[in-house]
């Protein structure tokens, strides 16, 4: 895999660095000590190029082998940056993967095409929300719920803070979410998924996970970066959808089309949730749109996944999303239906709106 780093250095300095990042995120020890030579010829990175990219500024490509990261994506990770996000002077930009990669980590189980048909969505954007705020009661969520999966919205997740608090327990909320959701789709014959939110350690996760199962959830949500890149791959054989939350990815150095597009995708992500331009966030309509190609650009053997703009959207924006986007695309609006005084009505509304769409794409 060829691996590119924009590192701080001067001119004269950089062919040496750029030696130091492939071996720190090769071998990790003298090269001249090694004496095994596959290791010498195979596993010890390479640096493959240097371009200058700015004053003082350069782009280095490092060649490292797949073998080294166990086709795990927790490991793949602390192959492309672990020690080297250390060095406050260097960002992780972009990897080019082998066709093994593929093979071996096999990305999202549904992606877009599974997800619309879980939902039954068409060809029009699917829609999404969630359920907030943290601190209220499992009567509260479940009633809205309800009213969420009456109105037809795709895809109810449970807010990123929504965890086991004593508020809300776990296992008890996600049965009464469930069934609030079950009971509002055989009254209208959608096919609404809840996605509640697994959080913790691998114990907990499995406990949450089988909970969930019990429950008869049709989707989960997961925070990778908190939760770990090899908890989201893991997850894919489950059987279940898998929407990501960046929840922590703006702490690294690490480009975010590459970690939220190919990283999370590689992983598993079936949709991959990310700040939208001029909501809360400070996301530009160009960085907007390279997360959303990269997570839908042709990948050989790797399922597109669907981008999910959110951030304080609004159901006003919803034409100038599909614009911007296109159809395959999930539009995840949450607050501002929540302060709508009838919120029933105003997710009716912003479903109408976004199934009126499919005659426009």
């Amino acid at each position: 895999m060829q691996v590119i780093y924009r590192v701080q250095a001067m001119s004269r300095d950089i062919e040496a660095r750029a030696r130091a990042i492939a071996v720190e995120q090769s071998v990790e020890m003298p090269p001249h000590a090694l004496r095994n030579r596959r290791v010498s010829d195979h596993i010890l990175g390479r640096v493959e190029n240097i371009v200058a990219d700015g004053p003082q500024h350069h782009r280095v490509t490092i060649g490292l082998s797949m073998e080294t990261t166990g086709f795990e994506a927790g490991q793949l990770m602390n192959m492309l940056f672990g020690n080297s996000s250390l060095h406050p002077d260097m960002e992780l930009i972009d990897v080019d993967f082998p066709p093994s990669a593929a093979d071996a980590f096999g990305g999202p189980r549904f992606g877009i095409e599974g997800l619309r048909e879980q939902v039954h969505a068409g060809l029009r954007p699917l829609t999404c929300t969630a359920l907030k705020p943290q601190g209220s009661t499992i009567d509260e969520l479940a009633r809205l719920a309800g009213n969420f999966a009456a109105a037809g919205i795709d895809i109810i997740k449970d807010d990123h803070g929504l965890a086991d608090q004593a508020s809300a327990p776990f296992d008890t909320r996600v049965c009464a979410i469930q069934r609030a959701v079950t009971a509002a789709n055989r009254a209208t014959g959608r096919h609404s998924l809840y996605a509640p939110s697994l959080t913790g350690g691998p114990r907990r996760q499995l406990a949450q996970l089988q909970s969930a199962r019990d429950a008869g959830v049709g989707a989960i949500l997961l925070a990778p970066m908190i939760s770990g890149l090899g908890a989201l791959q893991e997850l894919t054989a489950e059987g279940l959808p898998i929407l990501a939350h960046p929840a922590l990815a703006g702490a690294g150095r690490i480009r975010m089309p590459l970690l939220l597009g190919k990283l999370f995708r590689l992983s598993g992500a079936d949709a991959v949730i990310y700040p939208n331009h001029g909501g809360r966030f400070s996301f530009s309509p160009d960085l907007c749109h390279d997360l959303a190609d990269t997570l839908r650009a042709p990948w050989p053997g790797i399922a597109a996944s669907i981008p999910v703009p959110a951030g304080g959207m609004n159901p006003e924006r919803v034409d100038e999303l599909v614009d911007f986007y296109g159809r395959d695309v999930m539009l995840l609006i949450g607050g501002a239906l929540l302060e709508a005084e009838d919120v029933a009505a105003a997710a009716r509304s912003f479903v109408d709106r976004v199934a009126a769409m499919e005659a426009r794409t």
